[in-house]
């Protein structure tokens, strides 16, 4: 059940974000003037169509649309979608219209300018998409996260080894202060810092990192947990130790002889005793307390732990448009910053690249609007920046071709554009047959 909540989140939002991207040529396309002869969701690879406007029995159901210019349909193989502008060398890679002169109506009779346009629809649509969503987030739900300044990081081996402890607080790296606590090891290879400042005890230390261990870094998830101080809210009724004099915001600093600063140091000493009655210690004020604690045979002793504070902000209709800007920009910038790793072999984040079997691990086992519409928000800024790369089969490329003619005057052949579109094809499939291949080898792991 749960890949298939999985499965057909990723399906609708993958056909959403399709559609709103080939919209934005459609759009400007029809703007200028330009016939758009075909606007597909999916690829109709082979000419098989899982649904067609022109269709003998969509047309004997809606004869007017046998007269529209537009094929409107669905094709059966799910990498994409497109959007056949007439006179344009495109992925469908048809040439029959290079044969005759350029008509009124065609891509390529147009405008510098409009071509340009045309060519960015898609990107801006996408980036418009996701400030969209964004707004309507905040203004529906706000945002919450864990504050940095109030959290302790809970270390594991790699971090441990460059040097980070239990219970450091990061206050920057290098010039940068981290503000939301779950960013913190993206925000650490984003910055490429070169030191990370700590606050340990009283104590204010230089944590030196070295590149080179920028690939362990991105292949190590959980560098720096939350640290959870075992501080007790309430115990449970059904607790075998209700009986215990213990106090909402009483500290456990140690079960059975072991110190337990936090409570990631008690779950082993707790699984090891599992059944048990052990001695505890808990901090209450400026007293130190001692106890019989029993340890049920799942390794718990029944309570409640004092919840960890969120950082909330709410918004208003008007304030979450501000807000839909800033967040959308903001996660543009953070995305070039991952495409930059990826393009440094040495950081071997090529090794994260996924497709469509990575973007399903990360929706919701169960459905979540906030959390889809998060998500989504995400992915529209990912194929937009994505189809920004100065690829030829991609829009970027066909933006490159159009500005270098508006600046130098010179229009590329239609030939150098199909040599050029056949090049990207390639290095596009090249793309994808890395990120399946990344996918497969971590579902063999």
């Amino acid at each position: 059940m749960i890949a298939l909540i999985k499965t057909f989140q990723v399906i609708l939002a993958l056909s959403i974000l399709i559609l709103v991207h080939e919209l934005g040529h459609f759009t400007f396309a029809k703007l200028f003037g330009i016939r758009v002869d075909k606007f597909f969701l999916f690829f109709d690879a082979g000419g098989v169509k899982l649904f067609s406007t022109k269709s003998k029995w969509f047309v004997k159901l809606f004869p007017k649309a046998a007269e529209r210019e537009t094929e409107y349909g669905i094709g059966w193989l799910p990498l994409g979608g497109y959007c056949k502008i007439c006179g344009m060398v495109d992925e469908s890679m048809d040439t029959e219209f290079l044969k005759s002169e350029p008509k009124p109506w065609e891509f390529r009779s147009k405008k510098a300018w409009q071509r340009l346009f045309v060519m960015a629809g898609g990107v801006l649509f996408n980036f418009i998409f996701a400030i969209l969503a964004y707004s309507f987030i905040l203004a529906e739900w706000g945002t919450s996260y864990y504050s940095n300044k109030d959290c302790q990081i809970y270390v594991n081996e790699l971090s441990y080894d460059m040097g980070f402890r239990n219970g450091d607080r990061i206050l920057s790296f290098d010039d940068y202060v981290p503000e939301d606590f779950a960013m913190l090891q993206a925000d650490l290879v984003r910055q490429m810092a070169r030191k990370a400042t700590v606050l340990r005890g009283e104590d204010t230390l230089d944590i030196y990192i070295d590149h080179s261990r920028i690939a362990e870094i991105l292949q190590s998830p959980g560098m720096f947990n939350l640290a959870i101080p075992f501080t007790i809210s309430k115990v449970m009724e059904t607790s075998s130790n209700a009986d215990l004099d213990i106090k909402e915001g009483d500290m456990v600093t140690s079960i059975a002889g072991t110190a337990t600063t936090f409570i990631q140091d008690a779950h082993p000493i707790l699984a090891e005793n599992a059944g048990q009655t052990v001695p505890m210690t808990i901090l209450r004020g400026a007293d130190t307390v001692s106890l019989d604690v029993k340890i049920d045979t799942t390794g718990a002793i029944g309570v409640l732990l004092a919840p960890i504070k969120f950082e909330t902000k709410t918004y208003s209709f008007l304030s979450a448009i501000p807000g839909g800007f800033a967040k959308t920009f903001e996660t543009i910038g953070g995305y070039i910053k991952d495409l930059k790793l990826v393009a440094t072999p040495s950081t071997q984040a090529y090794k994260s690249v996924g497709s469509f079997i990575a973007i399903g691990q990360i929706f919701p086992s169960a459905w979540n609007w906030q959390g889809f519409l998060n998500i989504i928000a995400l992915l529209s800024i990912m194929l937009g920046v994505m189809n920004l790369l100065p690829i030829p089969a991609l829009d970027g490329g066909h933006i490159v071709f159009t500005l270098y003619e508006m600046i130098t005057g010179k229009k590329p052949s239609d030939k150098f554009l199909y040599v050029m579109q056949i090049i990207g094809m390639i290095l596009v499939f090249g793309l994808m047959f890395l990120a399946f291949g990344n996918d497969i080898a971590r579902l063999i792991r």
